[in-house]
């Protein structure tokens, strides 16, 4: 069942952001400064699902990680955006490319960087621990913090609206 009041069968695809959405905002660092990023399993599971499902899944970040690219590419993601400054240029461009209005999609984001990416689609995420401005703007606000289940909860809402959770053996692998 679904906890947001927006038609999440309308929804195609899915825009990420990753620091504080994808993964905690609090990071541990490297001796060298490289901040070392954690990622929810359960996450990782949806996105590869919503993948194999056909649901187009961007990421779109300010990070300059290839970590982060290999991560999501991992789980089947083709369109990781990195070193991102200004997203909605390119969340509008990613749109374009895969003929998406504004209604099929859905982004997630958690601080201003994500503000004006999240006012040009259809449904703005934000989780629980966002900044105040941002959770002003979502329309749905999970209840779980970055990295704990943003992409998991969001998808597997928008999975169960469209009758595919747990629906054929495509579920039950990675």
């Amino acid at each position: 069942m679904s906890r947001t009041d927006y038609d999440l069968t309308r929804i195609k695809a899915l825009a990420f952001d990753v620091d504080g959405v994808l993964s905690p905002s609090i990071m541990p660092m490297a001796m060298d400064g490289t901040p070392l990023r954690m990622v929810n399993v359960k996450d990782g599971y949806a996105l590869q699902l919503a993948v194999k499902l056909g649901y187009k899944i961007a990421i779109i970040t300010g990070a300059d990680s290839p970590a982060v690219k290999a991560r999501f590419e991992g789980l089947g993601i083709t369109d990781v955006f990195t070193c991102v400054s200004v997203k909605v240029p390119v969340l509008q461009q990613w749109m374009a490319q895969h003929n998406l209005q504004p209604h099929q999609v859905a982004y997630a984001g958690d601080d201003i960087p994500d503000y004006e990416a999240m006012k040009a689609v259809g449904l703005a995420v934000a989780p629980a621990d966002a900044a105040s401005d941002i959770r002003n703007i979502a329309r749905y606000i999970t209840p779980c913090k970055g990295g704990e289940g943003v992409a998991r909860d969001i998808i597997e809402q928008i999975i169960r609206a469209n009758g595919q959770w747990l629906n054929d053996d495509t579920a039950f692998g990675w």
